[in-house]
């Protein structure tokens, strides 16, 4: 193709307006193509984005009212959770990438300062209160501040943190765990650097 002059291009233009409005005059078509500003009638408006609403979760006063994290007294059995505690090994198993006799402790540790612990079986070493000493069972239920643990004599304990050390075994491997230095949610240890080294006391 060609590229047309300023003449052709003016012809081609006033052709086509005429054929596509044959009831204008040619005065008509004239203006349009005169005018140097053309307003449109028609336009868009701009869409508002609308903000999304937060959902509100309940507060922990409306938790407790409906007793969400309470558990029934027939569901209180040992027994029952066995499967948990098998899930949690296979879990803790895959997280260290298999634990092995080579596998440095300081790894394990490492890794279960920020694991996920329901469903594992820890006892009760050390204590400022001795009656908590040789509590034994499964972790049910982690709160910031206590240990929600069923015992093999189907009893339900909370046990709590501060002044208390808990020793977690699995496949050989022995951890301890100093609560006082464990007084967070299982939600935030994801995120904490823990220091693995130093001198804790109860």
């Amino acid at each position: 193709l060609q590229p047309q002059g300023p003449a052709e291009a003016r012809a081609f233009v006033n052709a086509f307006l005429k054929s596509s409005m044959p009831k204008m005059k040619d005065e008509a078509i004239q203006d349009i193509l005169t005018r140097k500003a053309v307003v449109l009638e028609h336009y868009c408006k701009k869409q508002k984005k609308q903000k999304r609403k937060k959902t509100k979760g309940f507060t922990a006063k409306q938790r407790r009212e409906m007793r969400l994290f309470e558990i029934e007294p027939e569901q209180q059995r040992y027994a029952i959770f066995l499967p948990l505690h098998e899930l949690w090994k296979q879990y803790i198993r895959d997280l260290c990438h298999g634990l092995k006799p080579d596998t440095q402790p300081h790894m394990v540790q490492s890794k279960l300062l920020k694991a996920d612990l329901h469903g594992a079986i820890v006892t009760v070493t050390k204590s400022k209160c001795p009656s908590y000493v040789g509590i034994t069972g499964i972790i049910l239920q982690e709160f910031k501040h206590v240990f929600k643990i069923i015992t093999k004599e189907d009893k339900l304990k909370v046990v709590p943190k501060l002044n208390n050390v808990f020793s977690l075994e699995i496949d050989g491997f022995v951890s301890y765990i100093y609560g006082s230095k464990f007084q967070l949610r299982a939600s935030e240890r994801s995120a904490r650097k823990f220091k693995l080294k130093g001198t804790i006391d109860l």
